[in-house]
C-alpha cells in the first residue's frame, strides 16, 4: 500500500494518540499496516502490567493464558477463534491496540477480518449466529446505560450494568481479557456459568449430526455457534 495514503488519511495522528483506544474502522490493508508497525506482540503482555481500551484501565493479574478457573476450559484461543472466522469478521477491529497483534495478523492472513463491514462469508461456516448487540444490551447480556442500576434480568444486573461490568460486547471481549489475564471475580463466575451451559448446544449437535468428518454440512449455525464460544465445532 502506498504509505503516503496510509498517513495522510490522519490514521497517523490517531496512532500517536491512542494507545488501546478505540479506533475507527480500518481497511485490511491499513489494519495490517498499523499492526506491523505499532501492534503489541503477545510476549509484552504479563502479569501485574496494565492494559488499557478508551478511559478504561485494567490490570492483568495472571499470565496470558494461564490459570483459568474452575471449570472453565475452553478448547480455542482468541487468536484462534478470529483466524477461523468469527462474529462476520468485524469484532473488536476498532480496539486492536488493545490486544496482541498475532491475533489480527493471524486472522489477515487466513482472510477472517471485515473491517470495513459485517461480512457472513467471513465466518467459518459461512452462516451468521448471533443477535446483535443491540439485543444483547435489551436482555442484559452485555452493559448499556439504560439499564445501569436496574436488575430486572436473568444476572440480576451483573452483566447489564456498566458500573459493574466494563465489556461493552460480550462474552468474546470479556474471553479476550479474561484470556490476557484479568481477573474480575463476581464477572468472571458468571460469563464462566455462561460458557459452561453451553455445552447443551454440543449435546444437541452429537444428537442431531452424523461427526464433522461424515457429514460437514449438518447444522452449520450451532456449529458457528460453538466456535463463537470457544468450543471446538469439528465434532
Amino acid at each position: 500500500m502506498n504509505n503516503a495514503l496510509f498517513w495522510s488519511q490522519g490514521v497517523q495522528e490517531l496512532f500517536h494518540k491512542s494507545r488501546g483506544v478505540h479506533m475507527p474502522a480500518l481497511t485490511v490493508e491499513m489494519m495490517r499496516s498499523h499492526l506491523l508497525r505499532a501492534g503489541r506482540p503477545l510476549a509484552t503482555f504479563h502479569a501485574g502490567s496494565s492494559n488499557r481500551s478508551g478511559a478504561y484501565t485494567y490490570r492483568l493479574a495472571v499470565e496470558p493464558g494461564t490459570s483459568f478457573g474452575p471449570g472453565f476450559a475452553p478448547e480455542l484461543s482468541p487468536g484462534e477463534m478470529l483466524m477461523l472466522g468469527v462474529f462476520e469478521g468485524r469484532y473488536l477491529n476498532d480496539c486492536i491496540r488493545e490486544f496482541p497483534a498475532e491475533w489480527f495478523l493471524g486472522a489477515l492472513m487466513t482472510g477472517t477480518l471485515s473491517p470495513e463491514k459485517a461480512d457472513i462469508s467471513k465466518n467459518l461456516f459461512g452462516v451468521g449466529s448471533r443477535q446483535p448487540l443491540s439485543a444483547w444490551r435489551q436482555n442484559g447480556w452485555a452493559p448499556s446505560e439504560g439499564r445501569r442500576g436496574r436488575t430486572d434480568d436473568h444476572y440480576h444486573g451483573s452483566l447489564g450494568d456498566p458500573a459493574k461490568n466494563p465489556d461493552e460486547r460480550g462474552w468474546f471481549q470479556w474471553y479476550c481479557r479474561y484470556w490476557l489475564g484479568r481477573r474480575i471475580p463476581e464477572l468472571d463466575r458468571i460469563q464462566i456459568a455462561r460458557w459452561r451451559s453451553f455445552v447443551r448446544h454440543r449435546g444437541g449437535l452429537h444428537a442431531g449430526c452424523p461427526s464433522w468428518s461424515q457429514d460437514p454440512h449438518c447444522r452449520l449455525r450451532e456449529r458457528q455457534a460453538l466456535l463463537q464460544w470457544a468450543y471446538d465445532p469439528f465434532l
